[in-house]
C-alpha cells in the first residue's frame, strides 16, 4: 500500500509564513489546484489582500498565526478542522533569515531565527501529526533551503536551521510512514523574495516566487522525499557537499569573492 498524497477531496491545505515570498505564491497556486488553502501568518493585512487574490476554482482564507506561539498554533489547528474540515496536506513554510558575521556572534539572533525556523515548525507539526495521526492519512512538507547542505558566507543561523529541519524531516519518517503520513522536506535554492534581498553574495539561479511555487506543487503531487530545485544549481550542490572540506571552503571562499570582502 503507498503513502497517503493528498488531494482536494481529502480536506484543506493548510500553509505557513504565508504572507509574502514562497508561502504567498504556494497559496495561490495551491488555490488553483482546487483546495480551500488556509493561510496563516503573522500580518493580518497581508492575508487579507492574498484572500483577494483570483484562484479558480478554491478559495483562500486567513487564520494568523504567530508561531512562537505554542498555544495559538495548537488553537489554530483545532479551528481549521472544526471550521473547515480536515488538513490534508500541511506546508510548514513560516520562516526568517538574519544574516549571522562570525566576527560578531550575536546569541539574540540565533535565537530568533531558531525559535521561528525549528520550534515555529516543531510547533505546528505536532497539532497536524496529531490530528492526521487519528485519521491515519496525511501529508506535511518542511520547507528547507538549499543553504543546508553546507555553511555558506552569513548563513551560520539560517542555514544550520534548514540542516536540522532536513534532519526532523529524515528522522520522522521513519515513523510517520507507518502511520500512513507523508513527510516531505522541500529544499528550494535562492528565490527572490524579501529575505533574499538581505544576502550580500552572489545568488545563481535565482528563481520568482511564482515558478518556486509551482515546483513546490508538483513536488506534492509526485510525493518524493526530498523536492529540491533548481536541478542547475541543486545538483552542483550536492557534489560540491560531496568535497574534502578543506577544497570545499577554499572554492566558495574563491567563488563567492569572499576573500575581498569584510562582514565579520
Amino acid at each position: 500500500m503507498s503513502l497517503f498524497r493528498a488531494s482536494p477531496k481529502d480536506g484543506v491545505a493548510w500553509v505557513t509564513g504565508a504572507s509574502g515570498g514562497i508561502g504567498y505564491a504556494l497559496c495561490v497556486a495551491l488555490a488553483r489546484e482546487g483546495y480551500t488553502v488556509v493561510a496563516s501568518a503573522r500580518s493580518v493585512d497581508k492575508l487579507e489582500a492574498l484572500t483577494r487574490e483570483s484562484v479558480g476554482s478554491g478559495r483562500i482564507v486567513a487564520f494568523p498565526l504567530d508561531v512562537t506561539n505554542e498555544d495559538a498554533a495548537r488553537a489554530t489547528v483545532e479551528r481549521i478542522e472544526a471550521d473547515l474540515g480536515p488538513i490534508a496536506v500541511a506546508v510548514l513554510n513560516a520562516g526568517t533569515s538574519l544574516p549571522a558575521a562570525g566576527g560578531r556572534v550575536q546569541p539574540a539572533l540565533f535565537e530568533r531565527v531558531y525559535d521561528v525556523n525549528i520550534f515555529g515548525v516543531v510547533r505546528c507539526l505536532a497539532p497536524a501529526v496529531e490530528k492526521m495521526r487519528a485519521r491515519k492519512r496525511g501529508q506535511i512538507a518542511i520547507v528547507g533551503s538549499l543553504t543546508a547542505y553546507f555553511g555558506l558566507p552569513t548563513t551560520a543561523a539560517y542555514g544550520s536551521t534548514k540542516s536540522a529541519l532536513n534532519t526532523i524531516a529524515e528522522a520522522m519518517r521513519f515513523d510517520l510512514r507507518k502511520i500512513n503520513i507523508r513527510i516531505q522536506i522541500i529544499n528550494p535554492g535562492f528565490v527572490e523574495t524579501a529575505m533574499t534581498r538581505l544576502n550580500k553574495f552572489p545568488m545563481p539561479a535565482l528563481m520568482q516566487t511564482d515558478a518556486a511555487a509551482a515546483r513546490i506543487v508538483s513536488g506534492l503531487k509526485s510525493g518524493g522525499f526530498e523536492v529540491v530545485f533548481p536541478r542547475r544549481l541543486a545538483w552542483p550542490m550536492k557534489l560540491v557537499r560531496m568535497l574534502p572540506h578543506e577544497l570545499r571552503h577554499w572554492l566558495l571562499f574563491r567563488l563567492s569573492g569572499w576573500d575581498k570582502r569584510n562582514y565579520g
